[in-house]
């Protein structure tokens, strides 16, 4: 009899979901929805907000799609895995009604309320503590709510991340994960515990916080309506659940101190594992605790953020298509490969999604520098782009330097930049790092988490073993030294535009 499992991977531009053959360690059928980019609403400068209902009629849509496409017996799935973009706020009253849009990841309003308790919480306690300043994180934004909507806090029955809410669509009961309340600043490392802190300095009920179950194992089981709904058998139940960038690692099997995961979606990030409680003085990182953290073996994330690299790449796309030619991705990727290493002299800052956590929460804008109407071509501005978005992540890579984080290898799913040949090259060569790449995806790694959860997988090992390795990419030692003096121009024109000088990049 085949195991095959669900994975669902709620992102903030689409829904994609797969069906996993366990034994195989293969999807049998996936798909994304809608096949546009699910909108962002902003109703003022710096917010940004989404329906949960649209996450969970999309990922209906395209489970739907998958079982008829493929024509897959539902009968033999097994269990439910679930991704989720990361910091986002849902929030539901005892019917576990909607009580407003989910103010989601990219939202900048709450800053200044995350700064306010950092000072009065004390840095180097908080830093020490919850390996995190409050910034912009899930916790600053329901204080955002109970100051700013208290007729709609004082419904709240339970707060939730984006994942837990699909959770209780499934299930009808709502839970969290000790990985998810890290991610949202709620979480005291040293203790392994809610922040008595925090919760002090924003004024939080207990009552409000979910219980919480395993990221890897049995959670909660699926409530009967859902099971006939979605033909899966009442005993189904979901095995594994993380925010989207510990499960990007966990989907490229990094566990271990010492290993690097990359992405870049619509943003981009680092991801690199340790077994240290790391912190950085200027809070530019961000620490959560690894969907296999555990008591006797601890594994944290160390991740670094930068808000605007697919999003700048759909942000040239619509601009390049404004026309009567449409061009797709691939043609973009085909254009940079022809503009040369360096984009003559072209400067992409690609900071125009929001507050930057690597810029100390400033919320600086996007800048083209240098741009000669008579020199560049739309291939220039892509490849600037590409160029712009790498050296950006390398300030984080200087980071985990400083906070003494070995790397040398770093390894990323086929999907979103990195399919182009040419973003992987500039990254090798900047980062000076191999770059290892995998046919994997969010949704496969939530499915091969619940197969794990659930047991069908006997070890970390076993379930990786099919894992496939796609293309490896390596530093070329001619480019290393001229991406050196490239990233070098572009660290200076961004101290010069930020007005810090040097002082914003001392480590």
């Amino acid at each position: 009899m085949k195991n095959l499992f669900l994975g669902i991977d709620i992102g903030s531009s689409s829904v994609k979901t797969t069906i996993f053959d366990a034994a195989m360690g293969k999807s049998l059928g996936k798909a994304t929805f809608p096949s546009s980019e699910q909108a962002i609403e902003s109703l003022h400068t710096g917010w940004a907000e989404q329906d949960p209902q649209i996450w969970w009629d999309h990922f209906k849509a395209g489970y739907k799609q998958i079982v008829k496409r493929q024509n897959i017996d539902t009968s033999l799935i097994s269990g439910i895995g679930i991704t989720y973009q990361m910091h986002g706020l849902v929030l539901v009253d005892k019917e576990q009604r909607l009580l407003k849009k989910s103010i989601i990841w990219c939202d900048s309003r709450a800053v200044d309320i995350g700064e306010k308790a950092f000072q009065n919480m004390g840095k180097e306690h908080t830093l020490r503590n919850l390996l995190n300043s409050p910034g912009n994180f899930t916790a600053s934004k329901l204080r955002w709510v109970q100051q700013n909507q208290p007729a709609i806090y004082e419904k709240i029955h339970k707060f939730m991340l984006p994942g837990d809410y699909i959770a209780m669509k499934l299930s009808g009961e709502i839970t969290t994960t000790r990985t998810g309340l890290s991610e949202g600043t709620f979480w005291d490392f040293p203790n392994r515990n809610i922040s008595s802190h925090v919760m002090n300095e924003f004024e939080f009920d207990d009552s409000l916080f979910p219980n919480t179950v395993p990221a890897i194992g049995e959670q909660v089981q699926i409530q009967p309506s859902i099971a006939q709904e979605l033909e899966l058998r009442k005993s189904v139940k979901i095995f594994y659940r993380s925010g989207d960038q510990p499960n990007n690692a966990f989907s490229l099997n990094v566990l271990h101190p010492g290993e690097i995961a990359a992405t870049a979606g619509t943003s981009g990030v680092i991801y690199a594992v340790t077994d240290q409680d790391v912190y950085d003085k200027k809070s530019r990182i961000n620490t959560f605790l690894h969907v296999n953290d555990t008591k006797e073996a601890k594994r944290n994330g160390v991740l670094i953020c930068v808000n605007g690299t697919g999003i700048l790449y759909h942000w040239l796309k619509k601009l390049l298509n404004l026309g009567a030619q449409q061009i797709s991705y691939s043609t973009m990727n085909d254009m940079a490969k022809k503009a040369p290493a360096g984009s003559e002299d072209l400067i992409f800052l690609p900071f125009g999604n929001g507050a930057e956590r690597i810029l100390e929460n400033k919320i600086l804008n996007a800048n083209v520098l240098h741009l000669d109407f008579n020199r560049h071509t739309p291939g220039h501005l892509i490849r600037s782009g590409m160029e712009g978005i790498v050296f950006a992540l390398n300030l984080g890579f200087d980071i985990l330097k400083t906070n003494n984080i070995p790397y040398n290898e770093i390894k990323a799913g086929y999907a979103n930049l990195f399919l182009s040949k040419t973003f992987r090259e500039i990254f090798a060569n900047v980062t000076r790092s191999t770059i290892k790449i995998y046919n994997t995806d969010g949704a496969d790694g939530a499915a091969r988490g619940a197969a794990l959860g659930a047991g069908f997988y006997h070890s970390d090992q076993d379930a990786f073993e099919s894992l496939e390795l796609m293309d490896i990419t390596v530093p070329q030692n001619e480019l290393i030294d001229q991406y050196a003096d490239y990233y070098g121009n572009w660290k200076h024109q961004l101290e010069t535009i930020t007005h810090k000088n040097a002082d914003l990049f001392q480590q």
